[in-house]
């Protein structure tokens, strides 16, 4: 039976000014009047960009190695300390990937990695400092949460400390991989990573340090309405504490080749997802930008989600390893994305990971014989 309970009212309060509570945003995600709710939070987003301009950033992600001393049975690129076919990337491998990176337009790297058990702090300074000195100009949006808990087990050094020696080695900002569900009742079943507590404490020191960072949810994990309703609130608290984040990141679990997508037999869909980008917004009243994640869903759904709350349509990723492993297909390039943003009736921008505007010819008179050409781009990883 379809949920036919009135939502209008509960729209009218937030559209006045009213902050949502968890028990509204609880019985919004639970009604199937989803096009009202995307026409709320695309209210919202014209209040927080009325300039009508849509984002989107030319970098690439860069996992520095795919070796894992924890188990996530969501993650299908991860390989166990000692098994076959693991890697760390030299430090002439991620130069030349910068590069490339740099010869397409790009701005920035996301690299982040699987929890390594021997990579000490002082690996991760001299290979930012390294970076930082050869291209001073170049953001380093880099280590998730999870990878900088790992760096306290190893170094016994509390969260702000390790973080201030890395930002003075050159990071720019951090990811907000590992995110998941914040709630323990979800992830004891299918992580043996950082608690919820420890990836908001993570994320804490970090704006404490001053550094940026962004947030993510991904549902579709035997999550219920109410875990993502837990997660959102714990994600408004924290900013309305700090105000470090930039911006808010959902997409759904992809299941190909994972152990636990072999256990969940419903994926959720685009109106699944659309909708928890809409109440996100509406929710989260608090952060400015909202990525679409048009990988996981497709290009035409990642299109409409600029029309449920999203302003910015992710990255024009060169390389990812992340989200294919998973089995992800869908592609694009900067030509295709700027595109979508306009007929969406937009004005396509480049940005950086800060969200400064990028000015560049090649954008601004497209030709698409210099299109960054997009491998794949990583969810679990998004930025």
């Amino acid at each position: 039976m379809q949920n036919t309970f009135d939502i209008q009212p509960i729209l009218d309060r937030v559209l006045s000014g009213e902050r949502l509570t968890g028990d509204a945003a609880a019985t919004l995600l639970a009604s199937d009047d989803f096009v009202r709710i995307g026409l709320a939070a695309d209210a919202i987003r014209k209040r927080h960009h009325p300039e009508n301009v849509v984002t989107y950033i030319i970098d690439r992600n860069i996992n520095y190695t795919n070796i894992c001393n924890v188990v996530c049975t969501f993650c299908a690129f991860y390989r166990r300390p000692g098994g076959k076919d693991t890697y760390v990337l030299t430090m002439d491998e991620i130069c030349r990937k910068i590069d490339e990176t740099i010869a397409l337009g790009g701005t920035g790297v996301l690299m982040q990695g699987g929890l390594h058990p021997d990579l000490d702090l002082e690996w991760y300074e001299e290979l930012l400092s390294t970076l930082h000195a050869r291209y001073p100009k170049f953001q380093l949006h880099c280590f998730s949460p999870p990878e900088i808990h790992n760096l306290h087990l190893i170094t016994g050094l509390d969260y702000a400390t390790i973080l201030q020696r890395l930002k003075t080695a050159g990071l720019n900002s951090l990811p907000g991989g590992g995110g998941e569900i914040l709630d323990d009742e979800v992830r004891r079943r299918v992580s043996t990573k950082c608690t919820s507590q420890e990836w908001l404490d993570v994320m804490r020191a970090a704006h404490t340090v001053g550094l940026r960072t962004t947030a993510t949810l991904m549902s579709g994990i035997g999550d219920t309405v109410q875990h993502r309703i837990n997660h959102l609130q714990k994600l408004r608290d924290l900013q309305d504490e700090t105000g470090g984040f930039t911006a808010f990141i959902n997409w759904t679990f992809q299941r190909e080749n994972t152990a636990l997508g072999r256990r969940i037999k419903e994926e959720l869909t685009g109106i699944d997802y659309l909708k928890m980008l809409a109440v996100a917004r509406l929710f989260l009243d608090n952060f400015d930008n909202f990525q679409s994640s048009w990988v996981t869903q497709d290009l035409r759904v990642g299109q409409i989600a600029l029309r449920f709350g999203a302003n910015d349509m992710g990255s024009v990723m060169i390389e990812e390893n992340v989200v294919s492993s998973a089995g992800t297909t869908h592609r694009a390039d900067e030509k295709t994305l700027r595109h979508l943003i306009s007929t969406a009736g937009f004005r396509p921008q480049q940005r950086d990971i800060l969200y400064n505007y990028i000015n560049r010819d090649e954008a601004a008179q497209f030709d698409a014989r210099d299109s960054a050409k997009l491998e794949e781009l990583s969810v679990a990883f998004a930025d």
